[in-house]
């Protein structure tokens, strides 16, 4: 029986990026069918070497960093800065739908592979960026210029300003945000442009700013401001509108509880031993429940502390909107995460035991995405796609010998 193939399956998508969050973006696009073609430096993407690596590695090819956010995709090795190597790109993008890049801008400009060149050659290409403060084509920011990573766009997007211990102390968020919701953001813009361009025959240039994609997510910064002409400041563990809706400590770390509907509140009051406080007018709505949070928090706080976080697991979990605070070791020991197929096993070269990696989290009954195969050795399909443009075994060996493909 034949594999079923992913809703994305006969995409093809030439893949310029580097570091996360180009790589996140078109790891999620390979996780659904697409056919990824990772063009590579000669030395490699440069997460390849900051590991880390397994102690039983023995041929530290890549390390986890990229082995996570590199597989389903193949590699091919060709050297941009000379004039072969950039033919070769443009050959690629000839028979791709979609072209993704995340260098800083002008630099494909400067190379002849910008999306003006790649799109008189091929009218259907869409052609996608991922940079710190976005392309001047869609509108020329005066921070164009500057380079950015996560914690930049983390910075200037508003989503340290809102995170913290107390309201004096901004913090960066642990995942790198500022790189995945960029890239996930980047992903539906180019799925959204395929389609358009399979309906009209006409690509287009998606572009997606950092920054701008941590403001999008930080939404609730921008009403409060305008509506209520506040100034939002960091939340510590808590929500500036909701209460109870928070992390809140107990005997072994901490849980979180999110029991501020009208709904969920006498339940809640009842599971802690105070139904008193589920008639107290207090806390009749919503807003009053807000404007007297601290006695709320210190009454949950009062009974969660004195119980294990697997104790208070069975006495809220359905009762409430409820969760133990898990570190990773908790995540592989519980068994949604393995019900849902979060944890594949996956090969490695130089291993000979399988590891972990996190798993694919858009599901579909009809097209699975799943994890198919292991990120690529460097140049490992350089050999298949420079003959699929029409190169022989001779020319591709001369190619290498100049070392302008690996």
């Amino acid at each position: 029986m034949s594999e079923v193939l992913g809703a994305l399956d006969g995409v093809r998508i030439v893949d310029l990026t580097q570091m996360l969050a180009g790589p996140y973006c078109t790891m999620l696009l390979a996780d659904q069918g697409a056919e990824i073609i990772k063009v590579e430096p000669l030395d490699g993407d440069h997460t390849r070497i900051i590991g880390p690596y397994h102690v039983d590695d023995k041929l530290k090819a890549f390390g986890g960093y990229f082995a996570s956010v590199n597989r389903n995709k193949k590699s091919i090795a060709i050297d941009l800065k000379r004039p072969e190597g950039r033919d070769l790109v443009l050959k690629l993008c000839d028979g791709a739908d979609a072209v993704v890049e995340n260098y800083r801008g002008g630099v494909m400009d400067r190379l002849g592979l910008s999306y003006e060149t790649l799109h008189a050659r091929n009218p259907k290409l869409v052609y996608a960026t991922i940079r710190g403060f976005g392309d001047p084509r869609t509108g020329k920011s005066p921070y164009s210029d500057f380079p950015a990573y996560d914690v930049i766009s983390q910075a200037m997007g508003g989503i340290m300003a809102i995170t913290g211990p107390d309201k004096d102390t901004p913090l960066k968020v642990g995942p790198g945000v500022g790189d995945i919701v960029p890239a996930i953001t980047c992903a539906f813009g180019i799925v959204s442009a395929i389609y358009r361009a399979s309906r009209t025959g006409k690509g287009q240039f998606v572009d997606v700013g950092m920054v701008d994609a941590i403001l999008a997510v930080c939404e609730r910064i921008m009403h409060q401001h305008s509506y209520a002409q506040s100034l939002p400041v960091p939340e510590g563990n808590h929500h500036p509108l909701l209460c109870p809706f928070g992390m809140f400590p107990a005997k072994d770390g901490f849980v979180t509880i999110a029991a501020h509907a009208d709904a969920h509140f006498p339940i809640l009051c009842r599971l802690i031993d105070r139904s008193d406080m589920a008639t107290d007018q207090r806390f009749a709505t919503v807003q009053d429940r807000r404007a007297n949070q601290d006695v709320i928090i210190d009454a949950v706080s009062a009974f969660t502390r004195q119980r294990t976080k697997q104790e208070l697991l069975k006495h809220f979990g359905g009762k409430v909107p409820f969760s133990p605070v898990y570190n990773v070791r908790d995540i592989v020991a519980d068994p949604h995460f393995k019900a849902r197929e979060m944890l594949p096993w996956v090969p490695h070269p130089g291993l000979d035991h399988e590891v972990q990696i996190a798993g694919v989290a858009v599901k579909m009954t009809e097209t699975p995405g799943k994890v198919r195969h292991r990120a690529p050795l460097l140049g490992e399909h350089t050999d298949e796609y420079l003959k699929s443009i029409g190169l022989s075994t001779g020319e591709i060996d001369r190619l290498r010998a100049d070392k302008i493909v690996a």
